[in-house]
């Protein structure tokens, strides 16, 4: 189970491919996935609900806690900032007592943004990740638009420089996580 979340990361985590795919039961697969959590080896990230976006409701994307362990660098990248993002979450929750979540994006006909920070259940920051894309993520507008999300940011690992396009900053890596700390 744990190499194939590995295989995963990034994406839609679907508990029943799962199971079909390791031929347990889905009780079985849903306790060693609780199991994996409490171990802090795998963390769910669940979509962001709205009744602005036909979102879904239930499947939730799947990162390790030791991001070294990813294989294909996109998703090891998107696994790295998925962790910074859940760090300040906690702080912020932990120091500050603020209900701090760290959700994603993703509407019934495939628009995706990979990440939302939730501020007292409302949205506050989306954030989407590339290697090495500038151009911004018609995805990333679409959700900001339409949920009245106040930031929105695209972090680029290989970003000499950043950018504010369509009031989206694209940052590089460095820069963005570096403000999280």
């Amino acid at each position: 189970l744990a190499e194939e979340i590995a295989r995963r990361v990034g994406s839609p985590l679907s508990l029943n491919a799962l199971r079909e795919n390791l031929e347990v039961s889905h009780k079985a697969l849903t306790h060693w996935m609780e199991v994996l959590e409490r171990l802090y080896h795998v963390v769910r990230v669940r979509p962001f609900a709205s009744r602005a976006v036909a979102s879904l409701k239930k499947m939730p994307k799947a990162y390790l806690w030791d991001w070294s362990q990813v294989s294909a660098p996109p998703a090891r990248f998107e696994n790295l900032v998925a962790l910074h993002l859940l760090k300040l979450c906690h702080l912020l929750e932990d120091r500050d007592g603020h209900r701090v979540e760290l959700r994603y994006l993703r509407d019934r006909t495939g628009r995706e943004v990979d990440f939302l920070v939730t501020l007292d259940s409302r949205p506050w920051f989306a954030v989407e990740v590339k290697t090495s894309e500038r151009a911004i993520d018609p995805s990333l507008v679409y959700f900001r638009d339409r949920l009245k999300i106040p930031h929105a940011y695209q972090v680029v690992l290989d970003l000499d420089r950043g950018f504010i396009e369509n009031g989206v900053h694209c940052l590089p890596a460095v820069d963005f996580l570096s403000a999280l700390a």
